[in-house]
């Protein structure tokens, strides 16, 4: 892998993080539908560094 290949699975897995932390502030403050759509959406991107990976 060279270039962007090497750090994308970087990037994903910050953009999971920043998610979950949306997500959950998004939840607390009463949203539940897109606090809940930004943690699926978290897992998706760790579902996909994950086959990145192998």
């Amino acid at each position: 892998m060279e270039g962007i290949a090497q750090a994308a699975p970087g990037i994903a897995m910050l953009a999971a993080f920043a998610c979950v932390a949306g997500g959950v502030f998004t939840i607390r403050r009463g949203d539940r539908s897109k606090g809940a759509l930004m943690l699926v959406m978290a897992v998706v991107l760790v579902g996909n560094v994950l086959i990145w990976t192998m």
